[in-house]
């Protein structure tokens, strides 16, 4: 039986050729001028791995 892939989770998350998830740095997109600078230049790395969690998703990303 084919599994359903969580459609919010797909546009959210990429997966690395070890198998690890990233995700979009929060933070980034607006509200930026009473952040500090040292806050900023943490968000413009862009993607991060995603730490906790990882198996629940890895079951919303079933073919990931």
């Amino acid at each position: 039986m084919k599994l359903k892939t969580h459609s919010a989770s797909k546009k959210r998350f990429k997966v690395t050729g070890t198998g690890k998830l990233i995700a979009n740095k929060a933070g980034k997109k607006h509200l930026l001028f009473n952040k500090s600078k040292r806050q900023k230049k943490l968000f413009r790395s862009g993607m991060g791995l995603v730490a906790k969690d990882q198996a629940i998703m890895k079951k919303l990303l079933p073919y990931a």
